[in-house]
């Protein structure tokens, strides 16, 4: 469990890293799409200089894509309607609740009673975290519709992990996923923009999308030898990070508050660890 619990940890760190680029940008959706695009380009060139990808992956990939639609759209739209340090722990502890069941109702996943209970000390934590900014129904609604997409593909892509004999089925979710958002993209008629940002913010976009490359192939790896709980509950020490960020970069207000939810969380994920 050592490896996965390091390997959740740094994803945690680049996690919370991205999204704070994506909430300070003017245009969400196109900050979003560039990264998504960026690690898809970056999955293709992988693919294809290695050659060895099974073709079941794609498949897998494919789902994953569609599911990640719901997950760009609802994240920028989040992030237009409320505070960094209000939604991104919504997204991410309802995400981590919903793979936490996913792994033990469909990939046989197996928690313990304590286990168990660091789940739920870690999910009352980040419920503290995400109360008491006032009514933002719009984000909150926007929030659980991402986090029921990561609790989707985190379940689809940890089997895909798991059953297929490959390293490379990561790269492949990159394009399937970049294909989805562009194709969004340019059937919202966004197409124009998407082009001069790629032009203008490449630098930008290319790493925050190596960002979101490496952070997704840490857990694909972490979940090899973790339940997948254990991981995405792990992972959620980003909301501890992004309560600083939210308070110290953005000076978002109720920093006492979140210090509180986040020495919950943190409590939580010691349990988590200890149980592992």
């Amino acid at each position: 469990m050592f490896r996965a619990t390091v390997l959740a940890l740094v994803a945690a760190v680049l996690h919370a890293g991205w999204n704070l680029v994506a909430k300070r940008s003017r245009d969400r959706f196109i900050a979003l799409w560039g990264q998504f695009a960026a690690a898809g380009s970056i999955g293709a060139i992988v693919i294809g200089v290695q050659r060895d990808l099974p073709a079941a992956a794609w498949g897998w990939a494919a789902i994953c894509g569609a599911v990640h639609l719901p997950y760009v759209v609802g994240l920028a739209r989040a992030y237009d309607h409320g505070d960094f340090s209000t939604v991104y722990p919504i997204v991410r502890g309802s995400g981590a609740l919903l793979a936490g069941i996913g792994g033990i109702v469909v990939l046989d996943d197996r928690l313990d009673a304590l286990t168990f209970a660091a789940v739920v000390v870690v999910a009352i934590g980040i419920c503290v975290l995400a109360t008491g900014h006032g009514p933002l129904a719009p984000a909150i609604g926007w929030a659980l519709v991402v986090g029921m997409s990561i609790g989707v593909y985190t379940v689809n892509d940890s089997h895909a992990s798991r059953t297929l004999d490959t390293d490379l089925y990561p790269f492949a979710v990159f394009v399937a996923t970049g294909i989805a958002v562009t194709g969004y993209g340019i059937a919202a008629g966004r197409g124009r923009t998407m082009a001069i940002a790629a032009r203008e913010e490449w630098r930008k976009f290319l790493a925050t999308g190596t960002c979101t490359a490496v952070t997704y192939l840490l857990v694909l790896v972490a979940v090899r030898s973790a339940p997948v709980g254990y991981v995405a509950a792990l992972r959620e020490s980003s909301v501890v990070i992004a309560a600083f960020l939210g308070s110290r970069v953005l000076a978002e207000e109720d920093a006492r508050r979140r210090t509180v939810a986040a020495a919950v969380i943190l409590a939580g994920l010691i349990l988590l660890v200890s149980t592992g």
